[in-house]
């Protein structure tokens, strides 16, 4: 969920949210824990990835492994919880976090359900400069995490292969974000930890396109993420971006 190890001007490595994340690594796999609210997000997240993935590359949505023969990486990859299902479609997963902790948590995890995944402690700056591609990249709540958010950005579109896939969701920068994501998730409803989330990192959509364009990155598609209070259920909505949204974008070079 955070970036990684390198600390100088050309890093996206934030270590105070290095030392929020590992302190609770060990929690990434229960569902009532401090990432309950990942766990509960996750059905939209993945289902969002496997039919945008399958319509891309011109596949059934539905076979059981649409992702089969596609190279993909998750940025901030935490404990695993979008490596896993992303390997169990079919998909070569490298998963990358700046947390030993977290990558540590998401090896044992993926060992013991028998997945072949290949997770580092490495930032998307250094796989750059690996000169590393994939067919797709997922960057699902880190950007407002990182230290450097333009190179981040540079950088996730940089490890895009031409043709391929980027996926990215974030907070807006919102006075409703701010009420629902900082003080309602982390105060009132405790569902987070309080500090999970500063609210001046929120990004706006027009500043995500913006920062990644410079990677070769063109916007297909933002649509908002919505929960339902009174079901407890996130769902899509293309109309309402106020608090958290997913960008999906092409390698346009």
């Amino acid at each position: 969920m955070a970036e990684t190890a390198h600390t100088d001007r050309s890093s996206t490595v934030d270590p105070a949210e290095i030392e929020r994340f590992s302190r609770i690594a060990e929690e990434w796999w229960d569902p009532t824990g401090k990432f309950a609210p990942l766990h509960r997000l996750n059905p939209v997240r993945i289902g969002y990835i496997r039919d945008r993935a399958a319509d891309h590359w011109q596949r059934d949505a539905l076979c059981g492994n649409p992702l089969e023969g596609l190279s993909l990486l998750d940025i901030g990859c935490g404990g695993g919880l979008l490596c896993e299902p992303m390997a169990r479609l079919g998909a070569q997963v490298t998963g990358i976090d700046a947390a030993q902790r977290n990558v540590a948590t998401a090896k044992l995890h993926a060992e013991g359900q028998g997945l072949a995944i290949d997770y580092r402690q490495h930032t998307a700056e250094a796989l750059v400069s690996e000169g590393r591609q994939y067919d797709i990249v997922l960057a699902l709540e880190i950007v407002e995490h990182v230290a450097d958010v333009e190179l981040f950005l540079r950088s996730c579109g940089q490890l895009v292969k031409p043709g391929g896939l980027l996926f990215l969701s974030t907070l807006n920068r919102t006075a409703k974000a701010w009420a629902f994501a900082v003080a309602g998730a982390e105060y009132v409803l405790r569902w987070l930890p309080r500090g999970t989330h500063d609210w001046k990192k929120f990004l706006k959509p027009s500043e995500v396109v913006k920062g990644l364009a410079t990677g070769g990155i063109a916007a297909q598609e933002i649509v908002g993420v919505v929960f339902n209070p009174l079901r407890r259920e996130w769902s899509l909505s293309k109309s309402d971006l106020d608090v958290n949204y997913m960008l999906c974008g092409t390698k346009t070079a």
